[in-house]
């Protein structure tokens, strides 16, 4: 089997070019409207790897759309249904072919919407020093990867800028940034997204443990859905038969590739070290199966 080509960078000259995140890369339509393409770049601790991982944007593509339509009736998204193909010009189009959306521009809201369903990652980090995660109270006694006994909870996050770290907040950072009825529309939205979504994808034996949502506003203050949603890159997702609390289980998700990171002589600032052959392709396969299993 041929490996397919990785997309590292696009180059888009019929649209004037916006911005290049840590996966996407964003060019101007027109004044409402962008188009967002997902690259297969990879990002791990904030920083961007020099190895991309060949396909992945169509991936994450195709499940950000199937959630954006699963859960619409919770909250209307970014999407436009503008098919990408027809935007740019006709020797740009295999840029751009199923790893593409045209969306609406709307204005990003400050923070990162974190929803976590189990105490993991950072969350058990600041649940071992306090026993609080944003300073949300949690019982005593959880167990590393333990579900909340309480449900879901919302933990938002700074966005920060590109190469340093999104840090927890407290829900009355949140309130002074967005004041009190937008930040309870955005808490009550992300958990009964998140909820609904943990719901439909324990069905199918994934359990996500957690994601993170981000939202918009329109020029009337109507709240959107935007960016991705719910792929490996901005959640956690564990296979249901091998997850146990007290360990951290196997992920569908790009933990596979910090763990190996972790491993490395490395100081967590660019450059990061390029990723062998097999990690890409055990990579590869993770995301690979997280779709099918889900879609």
């Amino acid at each position: 089997m041929t490996q397919p080509s990785a997309l590292f960078e696009t180059s888009i000259k019929s649209l004037p070019f916006l911005h290049r995140g840590k996966v996407r890369d964003i060019y101007a339509v027109d004044d409402d409207k962008l188009l967002i393409i997902q690259t297969d770049r990879l990002s791990a601790f904030d920083v961007i790897l020099p190895t991309a991982v060949p396909g992945k944007g169509k991936l994450l593509t195709a499940l950000s759309d199937f959630w954006f339509k699963k859960l619409a009736h919770i909250l209307p998204n970014h999407l436009t249904g503008i098919s990408p193909e027809s935007v740019v010009a006709e020797d740009e189009r295999e840029q751009v072919e199923g790893r593409a959306f045209v969306i609406r521009r709307l204005k990003p809201l400050p923070i990162e919407a974190i929803v976590r369903g189990y105490v993991v990652g950072s969350g058990w980090k600041d649940y071992q020093k306090s026993g609080t995660i944003c300073g949300i109270q949690l019982p005593a006694g959880l167990k590393l990867a333990e579900k909340l006994p309480g449900g879901a909870i919302f933990t938002p996050s700074t966005k920060a800028p590109a190469g340093t770290h999104d840090e927890n907040i407290s829900l009355a950072e949140v309130e002074a940034q967005l004041g009190k009825a937008l930040t309870a529309k955005v808490s009550e939205k992300a958990i009964r997204l998140y909820t609904e979504a943990a719901d439909y994808a324990a069905q199918r034996g994934i359990i996500i443990a957690d994601t993170k949502f981000e939202f918009g506003l329109d020029d009337a203050g109507e709240l959107y859905l935007i960016d991705e949603v719910l792929t490996p890159d901005s959640s956690r997702f564990w296979p249901s038969d091998r997850y146990q609390a007290g360990q951290n289980p196997p992920s569908f998700d790009k933990q596979f590739v910090r763990d190996w990171l972790e491993k490395q002589d490395w100081n967590k600032k660019a450059p990061a070290p390029e990723l062998p052959e097999d990690i890409l392709r055990q990579t590869m396969e993770k995301y690979q199966e997280a779709l099918r299993l889900l879609t």
